[in-house]
């Protein structure tokens, strides 16, 4: 038997096509606007894991990258102060020298010592440099200055490191062990920095033939000392900077590859799918008018 087509049988397919039409043209639209071709993972199931997992890895060294910059800035921190007491040291071997010539009365000895008492104090000012409300020189004691003003020089921090995730499994020490170079002070006697400025303003004030032989001698062999220990924490943290930025450069390489990878995955060619959206935006319309006289005479047909 013939079946017959009727109007209702056209009007439907006519809609079932303009709905398919309408539906490929909202989809190409909504690409356009998000700027993905994923917009659901049932889209495309493998790209959408391949999106999550690129997704992680970006997370992940955005992550890395923000404790490296933190790295460079603390250690960056450090070397200014570093570089400031290195100043200090070397204003106080030029006085030690001028001092030793044997032609200073003691007035302009006892000059000379209030001098280095006072540098000696912005020794320790630096030495409780803080960098984002945190000591750098006390180890993991960060919120404890290691030097208190005045008199006393024994060392407040401890001895433990702080390191910078710089990626996976990899970390960087950050922190230097200033009491190495600074000591605990005159009292303990063990011949670092602060024992040797205290030593010397006693020197200085001493007024004895053995005191000023001592200053030529003694106290400034000990402060070339401190200084080659200063040379070598300056060297450290020298590296340090050094390999946190190599780092950084190789973690922007790293995030620049898997960016391009994720566009690749799952970001939209605008060109193209602009291109397609007009065409189909064309061909909706179109399918609408001729839709529109279809049934306009199937009306008119049913009336008569």
């Amino acid at each position: 038997m013939t079946e017959r087509i009727t109007n209702a049988m056209v009007t439907s397919s006519l809609l079932n096509n303009l709905n398919s039409s309408l539906a490929s043209l909202e989809r190409t639209g909504e690409e356009l606007s998000s700027g993905r071709t994923i917009l659901e993972p049932s889209d495309n199931p493998y790209g959408a894991s391949q999106v999550i997992d690129l997704q992680s890895q970006l997370d992940g060294l955005s992550s890395y990258a923000t404790a490296t910059q933190d790295g460079i800035s603390w250690t960056n921190t450090a070397s200014s102060a570093l570089s400031s007491i290195n100043g200090i040291v070397a204003r106080v071997r030029e006085m030690l020298v001028q001092a030793a010539n044997g032609t200073n009365n003691q007035s302009d000895l006892n000059t000379v010592a209030q001098e280095v008492e006072q540098l000696t104090e912005s020794v320790k000012q630096d030495a409780n440099t803080q960098y984002a409300g945190q000591y750098l020189f006390s180890g993991t004691s960060t919120t404890t200055a290691p030097y208190q003003p005045g008199a006393g020089d024994e060392y407040q921090g401890d001895h433990e490191t702080i390191s910078r995730a710089i990626g996976p499994g990899a970390t960087v020490t950050i922190s230097g062990d200033i009491s190495t170079l600074l000591g605990n002070g005159e009292a303990s006697g063990d011949g670092k920095l602060l024992d040797t400025l205290r030593t010397i303003a006693k020197n200085l004030r001493g007024g004895t033939a053995e005191d000023r032989e001592a200053l030529g001698s003694t106290d400034l062999t000990k402060l070339d000392a401190n200084t080659e220990t200063l040379r070598q924490l300056q060297s450290v943290a020298g590296s340090t900077t050094d390999q946190l930025q190599t780092a950084l450069a190789r973690n922007e390489d790293m995030q620049t590859t898997v960016t391009e990878s994720l566009s690749n995955t799952q970001d939209t060619n605008i060109a193209a799918t602009s291109v397609t959206y007009a065409n189909e935006q064309a061909a909706y319309e179109a399918a609408l008018r001729a839709s529109a006289k279809i049934v306009q005479e199937s009306l008119l047909n049913f009336l008569q």
